[in-house]
């Protein structure tokens, strides 16, 4: 069946003859021969569209409209008119009817309104399915997702939030560690007092010095007056610093002392002054790597990562890109003064199938970008980026019918471990965890396939 409709009509033979038509064009039809017995009808089922004559005797077709529109307005209601009579036309979409039908009525242009009228009904009811899912899905904080692995971070939020324990966040770029940095805040102990971020890799490491510990008068040319630094603003609070796998080597060791030591000293200063700021560091490179590269200090490494929360990237979520996408899609339309109110099924299925190497931060793009510049009340797939558009998923054959093609297990081997390292945006902590190896077994087939073991991609020169 093509969709529900109900029939309204105080002529029967009219009524019967609509009713006979609708359903050999395979619609589901139900019939009422007043307003009175359509309204008992509604309340004790549900249907698409509603299609209802203006002129009936008790509650008229306008009267009926505006009623549905009021209690049902997930119900599209399509008015039949008299031939033409625009004014009535008028006062139908006055009191908000879907569209209108003149007499005598043209099967074939009802059957295309009640077409867009079941679609715009299961958009609705599509759109409020997705919001209470979006409602549900919220976790700590601001965070939105049900698929199992954000289900894994929200329970680990809540397990560690209570506790002062530094906390690494990894994960590649946007995929939102700062809202679960604020989500351990907001679920802290410490969440009445002033939770404080820090970019590590976006100042020099005289300015980024200073920031952390502060400085006195006169330190250096410009310090006129005295700045407390972030440790002692984030006192009873929580210090964020984003980008920590940035932090050059000169200032690593100030930091391990100042994380030992819970103690600061300010730039030209000689007394320390101490603080009491729960830590929470993140960052998109492997540390762990970075440790191995000697460009990461292993002692810092492990002062950091007491509690280590893992994000995963928005490819591996599955159906929390649809909610993350219908709540950016609600946000934009406020913004834009827009009546767009989902997203259309061909585009849902570009956005599952593209790998949105850029996570939550790009789909957010995506969805703005895409409610700008539609004419409709959903996005098409012609409002996506080009590049969502003509997306092509990559997947590795592992059967071919031509002999030349076939390889050896090692071969194989090396083409697999090549396509979960890219596939993990050479993130070889990880990697070796998927392939179930010990780091030094992974570094060493890396090694023999020539792929540098310090090299952040983690790419070789054939990967074929």
């Amino acid at each position: 069946m093509k969709g529900s409709c109900l029939i309204v009509d105080d002529d029967v033979s009219m009524c019967g003859m609509l009713t006979a038509a609708l359903r050999k064009q395979h619609y589901e039809v139900a019939a009422a021969s007043s307003g009175e017995q359509a309204l008992e009808l509604l309340s004790a089922q549900d249907f698409d569209v509603l299609v209802t004559d203006m002129n009936m005797r008790g509650l008229a077709g306008l009267d009926l409209c505006q009623r549905v529109v009021e209690n049902r307005p997930d119900i599209p209601v399509i008015v039949i008119t008299a031939f033409g009579s625009m004014e009535a036309a008028i006062a139908a979409m006055r009191v908000g009817a879907y569209d209108f039908i003149s007499k005598p009525v043209d099967l074939d242009a009802l059957a295309f309104a009640l077409d867009r009228g079941i679609a715009h009904h299961r958009l609705h009811a599509e759109v409020k399915k997705l919001k209470k899912e979006v409602a549900a899905s919220r976790g700590s904080h601001d965070m939105i997702g049900s698929s199992p692995p954000m289900r894994r971070v929200y329970d680990l939020v809540e397990r560690v939030a209570q506790t002062d324990a530094s906390v690494l966040i990894t994960g590649e770029s946007g995929t939102g560690k700062e809202l679960v940095a604020r989500a351990l805040h907001q679920r802290s102990a410490r969440a009445t007092k002033r939770f404080v971020a820090v970019d590590c890799a976006a100042m020099p490491d005289a300015l980024l010095e200073s920031e952390l510990f502060g400085h006195v008068k006169g330190a250096f040319t410009d310090a006129r007056n005295a700045r407390t630094g972030l440790f002692v603003q984030a006192d009873s609070g929580t210090l964020f610093m984003d980008e920590i796998g940035e932090l050059s080597m000169t200032l690593q060791p100030k930091l391990l002392r100042a994380l030992q030591e819970r103690r600061v000293r300010p730039v030209g200063g000689e007394s320390e002054v101490p603080f009491d700021a729960r830590i929470v560091a993140a960052t998109n490179r492997d540390l762990e790597t970075a440790v191995h590269d000697h460009v990461f200090r292993e002692d810092l490494y492990y002062r950091l990562n007491v509690i280590h929360i893992e994000l995963p990237p928005l490819r591996a979520r599955g159906g929390d890109i649809l909610l993350l996408a219908q709540h950016f899609l609600e946000r934009f339309a406020t913004s834009f003064h827009k009546p767009v109110g989902g997203i259309s099924k061909p585009a849902a299925e570009k956005l599952l199938a593209y790998g949105w190497p850029g996570n939550v931060r790009e789909l957010s793009n995506c969805v703005e970008r895409a409610v700008a510049l539609t004419r409709f009340e959903e996005i098409l797939v012609e409002d996506l980026p080009e590049k969502v558009q003509d997306f092509k998923p990559t997947q590795m054959v592992l059967d071919s019918g031509d002999p030349s093609e076939l390889v050896t297990m090692d071969e194989l081997e090396r083409r697999y471990i090549l396509r979960v390292l890219e596939a993990l945006n050479g993130n070889k902590s990880l990697a070796a965890q998927t392939l179930g190896l010990d780091r030094k077994t992974l570094y060493r087939k890396l090694q023999l396939y020539g792929v540098a073991v310090g090299a952040p991609s983690g790419k070789s020169k054939d990967t074929k």
